[in-house]
């Protein structure tokens, strides 16, 4: 474990890398990243600009160098425009530098953002971009960091305005296709969602991206003043509460934000907020592109309007989205809310009426309230931006004609389940497969015996075969203990469906693991289809078939049972140090040699991960499987929930004091007693066939032998075991 966290000082660079603190606040970004990396010629940047924030890039006429002040640079860069000089002739503006973090909080498959900082010129061309940060696992030891800076590459030349997706267009599609990076694609299409609304918003910011005008709404006025609850249930207004926990702190039962908001333009729903006379009013004061909203906080102990607020500045933590603009609001877009009309409205210690000037707002489209805040990561204790909304979309009745058809783009989640759609059906037949065979198994066992078991072994190869060629090395969807990690605090912080529905293989494959260990156990999974365990199962019996089988050996029980326990220590303390940081648990991690194995390749890796796996495989030929017994955190954390199954295998009265199926157990799953532990149990079925054989079974070898001597016909073995018994014979048939 040494060599592999040495290995993974040496080959990670970004993982976790440390970054200032003042690198999300500080006026003057360049002076904490590199900013000439990723905009090619620039000599001098501005300070911080613009909401979300930016910096301009300039290069020198005659050679001066050195950090612009905002009073040098052209324009109010805050109202956008696209400026292509400077006051100061000696200077001329190339480009714009941001930092990713800074507009989007996009999680990748860790659950924290890739922090990147890019670079793009005046005409909106992407000129670089530079990973300063990231919490990946599969990029901390498993693929490596190159393939990230590899992939991000792609995005150079590339126009910010163009659509641009993973993977490569099907024919009637219309966008530009990158290249992912294999085994890591969860992190890329996230990746990819930052590079574009990045570049999009700061381009729209500047003038690069013309506005998008939407046809304004026409109103309905309803004649019955709607309640407060009314417009709940109706959806006029919409609620946006933040937990605690939502931000990284303890949960105390009361919200970190709890708001309530709407659109006042509508007649009924304006006059239903603000009373006749204040809507009359309001409306009066606003021009014809003009729209005002209403904000009220009903709970929590934090400020939507931002302490750090000034005159003439921007409320920095409340915006309004729609689509990929961005709409923010200065002091003169804020009006006072006194109260609220409506029956039944409740008390408020905050309200605000704040006015989106612009023509591409359309309230007869969704639009979202976006509230900006900073999340406390418990494992370093470092704060990062996180962004929380809620939609909103005037009911059909307040619109004339009712709402307007809008095509939302497919999620990316379901264009990667399309594009996979065959490997899909056949990954999931393969588990359904595998799934009704075992769930027959009383069927497939009784048609063997101990010394002819071609059914059961037939399936297992089988299984075995294809969950190492075609589950991990064609799919790599090899299940992992940082998936367990990763779940786990996902579902205690931050828990995000499409976040994982976009590894399809590894999504169908941990609900079939789920189901089936609380159905039958670990064993499933973990003795027909882990691709790593099969591998091992496979190299043992290669072993034997090739003539190793007089090597071959299984440690004494003694040793066996204080061994086994070893992979659950490991598992509890991959969990504990995952709560103190899960950049320590990644690596430690690398005690499972799953991505070496199948993700990345034995020889693609530096050689104490090649050397680990090496000796797990080469005495995986000796001995049966003793990662899977001794070492695999993955084994332990199913085995628990194991000891809950619904069902297991079957056992006689008689196997208590008999011990021939402990014997030929591979897994020593069976204990002195004839009692199976299914949490080490591999379900490998070789003792259910001798359950019903009556030549190897020694209670109904015995039976089978006092019938034959009493001359008793024998009759087939009952589903309990014991021979079905035999009714009294008629006296005309005894003589």
């Amino acid at each position: 474990m040494l060599m592999l966290m040495f290995a993974s000082a040496v080959y990670a660079n970004s993982y976790e890398a440390p970054l200032p603190a003042e690198l999300s606040t500080d006026p003057d970004l360049c002076a904490y990243v590199p900013c000439g990396d990723v905009i090619a010629g620039a000599d001098s940047f501005s300070e911080r600009k613009g909401k979300p924030t930016y910096v301009e890039a300039y290069r020198s006429k005659k050679g001066d160098h050195g950090k612009i002040d905002d009073h040098e640079s052209n324009g109010d860069s805050q109202e956008g425009g696209n400026h292509h000089g400077d006051k100061n002739d000696d200077r001329e503006l190339i480009g714009y530098v941001f930092l990713s973090t800074d507009i989007v909080d996009i999680p990748a498959y860790s659950g924290k953002p890739v922090v990147t900082l890019i670079g793009m010129d005046t005409k909106g061309i992407i000129t670089g971009a530079k990973v300063l940060r990231h919490s990946e696992p599969i990029l901390l030891l498993g693929i490596p960091e190159g393939e990230l800076t590899k992939f991000i590459k792609q995005y150079v030349g590339k126009f910010v305005g163009d659509k641009i997706e993973i993977g490569k267009p099907r024919e009637g599609q219309s966008y530009i296709g990158l290249d992912a990076i294999t085994g890591a694609t969860v992190t890329v299409v996230a990746q990819n969602q930052v590079m574009m609304r990045c570049g999009v918003q700061i381009a729209r910011q500047v003038g690069i991206l013309k506005p998008t005008i939407r046809p304004q709404a026409k109103f309905t006025e309803l004649a019955k003043s709607p309640t407060w609850d009314d417009l709940v249930t109706e959806g006029g207004v919409q609620r946006l509460l933040v937990k605690r926990e939502d931000v990284g702190l303890e949960a105390t039962g009361t919200p970190y934000l709890d708001l309530w908001f709407g659109y006042l333009n509508q007649p009924t729903l304006g006059r239903a907020i603000l009373g006749k006379s204040n809507y009359e009013s309001l409306m009066t004061r606003l021009k014809p592109d003009e729209h005002a909203i209403f904000i009220i906080r009903t709970g929590g102990g934090e400020s939507f309007k931002g302490s750090g607020f000034v005159r003439g500045g921007i409320y920095d933590r409340i915006q309004v989205a729609q689509e990929m603009d961005t709409f923010t609001f200065r002091d003169l877009d804020y009006l006072n809310l006194y109260g609220i009309e409506a029956a039944g409205a409740p008390a408020f210690n905050e309200s605000a009426i704040f006015i989106i000037r612009s023509k591409s707002f359309s309230a007869a489209y969704p639009w979202k309230l976006v509230f900006l805040a900073n999340k406390m990561d418990k494992s370093t204790g470092h704060r990062t931006f996180t962004s929380f909304d809620a939609e909103s979309w005037l009911p059909d009745a307040y619109l004339q004609g009712g709402r307007p058809v809008v095509i939302v783009p497919e999620p990316t989640w379901l264009r990667i389940w399309k594009d996979k759609a065959w490997g899909i059906v056949a990954f999931t037949a393969l588990l359904l497969l595998i799934g009704t065979v075992y769930a027959k198994r009383d069927w497939l066992v009784r048609r063997c015996t101990r010394k002819n078991k071609y059914w059961v072994d037939g399936f297992k190869y089988f299984g075995w075969i294809a969950s190492i060629g075609f589950v991990g090395f064609a799919m790599m969807a090899q299940p992992s203990i940082t998936q367990v990690l990763t779940w786990f605090h996902a579902l205690l912080f931050h828990w995000e469906w499409e976040l994982f529905l976009t590894d399809p293989f590894i999504f169908i494959f941990w609900w079939f693991i789920i189901i089936t260990v609380f159905i039958w156990g670990r064993g499933l999974f973990c003795g027909w289809l882990c691709p790593f365990g099969s591998l091992s199962e496979l190299l043992y019996k290669m072993g034997g078939w090739v003539g190793l089988k007089r090597f071959q050996f299984l440690l004494p029980e003694r040793i066996h049972h204080q061994l086994k326990w070893l992979k659950y220590a490991i598992f509890y303390g991959l969990l504990a140090v995952s709560f103190f940081s899960m950049g320590l648990a990644e690596k430690l991690a690398e005690v499972e040699p799953f991505k070496t194995t199948f993700l990345v390749g034995i020889f693609n890796r530096a050689w104490p991960y090649t050397l680990f796996v090496a000796i797990l495989l080469g005495l995986s030929i000796f001995t049966e499987r003793p990662f899977c017994k001794y070492l695999c955190p993955l084994g332990a954390a199913l085995a628990i929930p194991t000891t809950f199954r619904w069902f297991g295998l079957k056992r006689k009265p008689a196997c208590t004091t008999c011990s021939a199926c402990a014997k030929g157990c591979g897994s020593l799953a069976i204990n002195p007693k004839g009692e199976i532990d299914q949490r080490e149990c591999m379900l490998c079925l070789d003792c259910m066939v001798m359950y019903y054989d009556e030549h190897a079974c020694p209670p109904l070898s015995q039976e089978r032998k006092r019938r034959e001597r009493a001359g008793l016909p024998l009759t087939p073995v009952g589903a309990d075991g014991h021979y079905i018994p035999i009714m009294p014979l008629p006296a005309e048939e005894k003589r």
